[in-house]
């Protein structure tokens, strides 16, 4: 499984199982929830239970990259967010308006305040009474964090 990731993805996926399995191998659902959302994952416990019969209910170092190759196959959150745009973009234009957009990241989720909407916009070089090109906007939310250490 190492070969489907890069190594420093594998250097943060083995930081982070150890620091959670001191003992080198999980065999709780919570321990395996914790440590994939700690990686930026959401697996349901459904999936995770899944993940947990196919391993005989534990989970060692090699396993738990292939449980993280096949849930990055399956959890593609940028696409899941720009199908929730569409869906609601009646008239198929691809765009929503700035206004919409930061009532949207105010009121769902994690509930964004103020300031962090405009810290995002800014990055993403919306303007405040614009429209937004919610496929840009997908990109460059959902772009990963630059790793500069």
């Amino acid at each position: 499984m190492a070969h489907h990731f890069k190594e420093e993805d594998i250097d943060e996926f083995r930081e982070c199982f150890y620091l959670f399995a001191r003992e080198g191998v999980i065999n709780k659902l919570d321990e395996l929830s914790v440590i994939m959302r700690s990686l930026g994952m959401s697996p349901t416990i459904t999936e995770l239970k899944k993940y947990f019969s196919e391993n005989n209910g534990k989970l060692h170092f090699p396993e738990f990259l292939k449980v993280m190759h096949n849930h990055c196959r399956v959890e593609k959150l940028p696409n899941e967010i720009l199908a929730a745009f569409k869906a609601n973009d009646r008239q198929h234009v691809g765009t929503i308006h700035s206004k919409h957009l930061k009532h949207l990241l105010q009121g769902w989720g994690e509930h964004l305040n103020s300031k962090e909407v405009e810290q995002i916009f800014r990055e993403a070089n919306v303007h405040p009474n614009g429209k937004v090109n919610y496929d840009e906007f997908v990109k460059i939310a959902c772009a990963p964090i630059p790793d500069y250490y």
